[in-house]
């Protein structure tokens, strides 16, 4: 496992940009989790990860994905492409440019006559290749800057480009299906391959340069051996629809593929079809592969804008938190009050007042939490099929393991007082009521939201009344979702509201119901009517989370749209909005309303002052 040394929260962080007024402290780091789509990365020498944004930020990452140093290079840019040490940065519009990596310097603007579809660097870096909508590749020598040739490619734009290791030949990619391979002394064609019946956008060569891979959107991969046949040696069509990337590792034999479905193959021995492992985690188009200098990781990325580093031989995930798992929070009160947070790889705490680390941080993988009112209960929710149940009163005991429903444990809660504690599972239905004091099940809620997914649950102020919230993803009953509240006392439901939500809340007078709409809305309902009393508009992605201030004068949305929105709970009027840089993935309110603390998608958390946020 590749880790870092965890810093200390505070302001100061590598994102060099300053923080809001309102913002008072920082926790944890941007573990290997970026702002932006992913559009190239690259090993450096000394084993950091360097990626850039295709809105032009430039990272540097330590191997275990703590954020070394970022430049902002240009947002007009439409293709970027690393040198294969690392130290160089193409990228492409209207023009070609070259940057310096170690510290972000533009080094030239090279002008060209039509728009840049694709780029790409010699193994020496000696010389760039630019590929464009004409069909025209044209080769730079990157030294002097000057065009050193250029060839009439393809009759349609150029979709790849990739040199030959010996930096003697070069293959192209067009729009017209083909690939073409040409001597780069005398830029003649010396083999046509056709083959692919859709678009081909990424060719790789093998270390030796014997065969060269070409991946396509027709579902498959094809191997071929130039200059030996036109035909392609093998096919590996184990892809979705289709295949987006393709990287050779350095010894050559080792092959990766992404595709659609956001999944990479490794084939072990591909001339031979035969396939290692399939890695599984991106939530999204995967837009860039890269192979360490020694063969032994792979990093990848794209617009689920997380960097995930891979053991190439075993497959297994080494390095870099799965892309848009929820990030989920819980304050902590007391004389030395906490804030816990899942959006790590690890579970971490930290003393809220000093920004210091503290026990039970780093006990594992985690997927939910949440904290008794008095301080005394936390549980936190693994990936597996257990919620580890902590009494803070006693500090160094181990956690009580409660097993129930299926991996991961989506969501918890607690009941005011904090003898019971809720836990639900997205996969099968089950909300499980767990007495703290004996940690023995006291009630099992079957079909707690009516068929749907469970995605978050809430207790009221009196403890009386569970709502369970989820997401019917096939539409089985002609809605979205459903959100479901229950009598504890009755065991029976008391309310349905038929809205597919991904987090509730109540009140603190327990006189509202809020749900955050998978429709990109807020809602706010009254139980005892079942009647909707307000729908808040505004927001212009997911709503991950909602929040009242402790004297409920106010209800708190987070969002996907990197804005969190402050809502007046009687008028149904919004206040302010703010805009960060980041996904607001889950709010939690200090016990007296001074501080919101919320848990953002590039796994940091912020500490708010609440007034000064109120603030024009």
């Amino acid at each position: 496992m590749l880790t870092d040394t965890p810093a200390p929260a505070n302001i100061a962080s590598a994102d060099t940009e300053p923080l809001p007024e309102f913002v008072t402290r920082c926790f944890g780091e941007l573990y290997f989790h970026t702002d932006g789509d992913i559009a190239a990365i690259a090993f450096a020498g000394n084993g950091d990860v360097c990626s850039i944004d295709e809105s032009g930020l430039l990272r540097q990452w330590s191997p275990g994905g703590k954020l070394k140093s970022r430049a902002f290079l240009s947002d007009l840019e439409t293709l970027w492409a690393f040198s294969r040490d690392a130290k160089l940065l193409a990228s492409g519009n209207d023009d070609l440019l070259l940057w310096d990596v170690s510290d972000g310097q533009l080094l030239a603007t090279i002008k060209q006559e039509s728009w840049v579809t694709a780029i790409a660097f010699s193994r020496d870096g000696q010389v760039v290749a630019s590929g464009h909508d004409d069909g025209s590749v044209r080769l730079w020598d990157v030294a002097s800057k000057k065009k050193v040739g250029e060839i009439a490619a393809h009759p349609k734009p150029i979709s790849a480009i990739q040199f030959h290791p010996s930096g003697e030949r070069f293959a192209t990619a067009g729009e017209d299906r083909k690939v073409r391979v040409w001597d780069a002394r005398t830029l003649k064609n010396t083999s046509t391959l056709a083959s692919h019946t859709d678009r081909i956008p990424a060719l790789t060569w093998t270390q030796d340069g014997r065969y060269l891979v070409s991946a396509g959107w027709d579902t498959s991969a094809r191997v071929w051996e130039p200059g030996a046949s036109a035909d392609p040696l093998m096919l590996l069509n184990s892809h979705a629809d289709q295949v987006v990337q393709a990287e050779f590792g350095p010894e050559g034999s080792l092959l990766a593929c992404a595709d659609s479905d956001h999944a990479i193959t490794l084939w072990s021995n591909p001339t031979a079809g035969k396939s290692s492992a399939v890695l599984t985690g991106h939530l999204d188009e995967i837009r860039a592969m890269a192979f360490n200098a020694e063969g032994t990781l792979l990093a990848s990325g794209g617009a689920d804008r997380v960097i995930h580093i891979w053991d190439a031989k075993t497959g297994k995930l080494v390095a870099g938190p799965m892309g848009r798992a929820k990030h989920d929070l819980a304050f902590i009160p007391g004389d030395t009050p906490k804030l816990a947070s899942t959006g790590s790889s690890n579970f971490r705490m930290w003393n809220a007042a000093t920004g210091e680390e503290v026990a039970p941080s780093g006990d594992g993988p985690a997927h939910s939490v949440a904290a008794s009112r008095d301080g005394r209960w936390l549980a936190v929710g693994g990936t597996d099929h257990f919620t580890r149940l902590y009494d803070l009163t006693k500090p160094g005991s181990p956690a009580f393991r409660l097993e129930a429903t299926k991996p991961p444990v989506g969501s918890l809660a607690f009941s005011p007082d904090g003898s019971l504690l809720v836990a639900t599972s997205p996969t099968d239905g089950l909300a499980w009521l767990w007495t703290t004091e004996t940690k023995n099940p006291d009630l099992i809620l079957i079909e707690a939201a009516d068929g749907c997914t469970l995605e978050t649950c809430a207790i009221d102020s009196t403890g009386q009344f569970i709502a369970v919230g989820g997401v019917d993803y096939l539409s089985t009953s002609d809605r979205d979702g459903a959100v479901c509240v229950w009598d504890r006392t009755t065991k029976l439901k008391a309310a349905t509201f038929d809205h597919g939500v991904y987090a509730v809340a109540f009140d603190p007078q327990g006189r509202f119901l809020a749900g955050a709409g998978i429709d990109d809305c807020v809602y706010i309902w009254d139980p005892a009517s079942e009647r909707e009393v307000f729908r808040l508009e505004g927001h212009s992605d997911r709503v991950n989370a909602i929040a009242f201030t402790p004297d409920g004068s106010y209800l708190v949305s987070g969002s996907d749209d990197a804005t969190l929105r402050i809502w007046d709970v009687l008028s149904g009027r919004l206040i302010i909005s703010r805009e960060f840089d980041s996904a607001i993935q889950s709010l939690a309110f200090d016990t007296g309303g001074v501080s919101l603390f919320c848990g953002n998608g590039n796994t940091t958390c912020f500490q708010l002052d609440f007034q000064k946020l109120m603030n024009d």
